[in-house]
């Protein structure tokens, strides 16, 4: 696990928050302070190296505030309609002192009141890299099992080849039958 005061990140990830701190750079003091340390302590990342126990962008994430009990919500870009109460954007404060910690990693922000709250990552329920990964390994053993003996049966239904003798054989009929097209001249 990175040190308390690191989180790991994708590249797309950092990316989106360079691209936040530097569209937005007078907004909130607060949220700009979070987003200044959650940069300069990323840890970079290619999204298949992120490790599943790190929260990423479209992640679903169980956890904690203070001491309180653990809370559900997806990290998002952004807020979208239709999904009111499940969703934790990266442009709250947040959010984006979740996004790249790991399971077990905590991180203090001030709150909303003047205090400070502790956000604690109990559970990386969904995360889309370690899906995508999944979706591959399932992939490829489909693959190596119809290499192996008693794996599944293919059967060619149509050749190409066999499509285009029937197609110079129909044209070979048509001119051997005295066909004669005059072209678009004839028109």
């Amino acid at each position: 696990m990175p040190p308390i005061d690191s989180c790991q990140l994708t590249t797309k990830d950092y990316t989106i928050l360079e691209v936040m701190r530097e569209r937005h750079p007078a907004r909130d003091e607060t949220f700009s302070a979070i987003l200044r340390r959650k940069i300069s302590s990323a840890v970079v990342v290619f999204r298949e190296d992120i490790p599943a126990t790190v929260v990423t962008l479209s992640s679903r994430v169980a956890y904690r505030v203070n001491n309180g009990p653990a809370e559900t919500r997806i990290v998002a870009h952004d807020e979208m309609r239709g999904l009111v109460g499940m969703l934790l954007p990266i442009t709250n404060p947040r959010g984006v002192a979740l996004l790249g910690l790991a399971e077990g990693q905590s991180m203090s922000i001030p709150a909303a009141d003047g205090g400070v709250e502790t956000l604690t990552v109990q559970e990386v329920v969904y995360q889309p890299e370690a899906a995508r990964r999944e979706r591959l390994k399932l992939t490829e053993g489909a693959a190596q099992d119809s290499l192996r003996p008693g794996g599944p049966i293919l059967r060619v239904v149509h050749r190409s080849d066999e499509l285009q003798d029937k197609a110079d054989d129909k044209a070979m009929a048509a001119f051997n039958a005295g066909f004669d097209d005059p072209g678009p001249s004839a028109a």
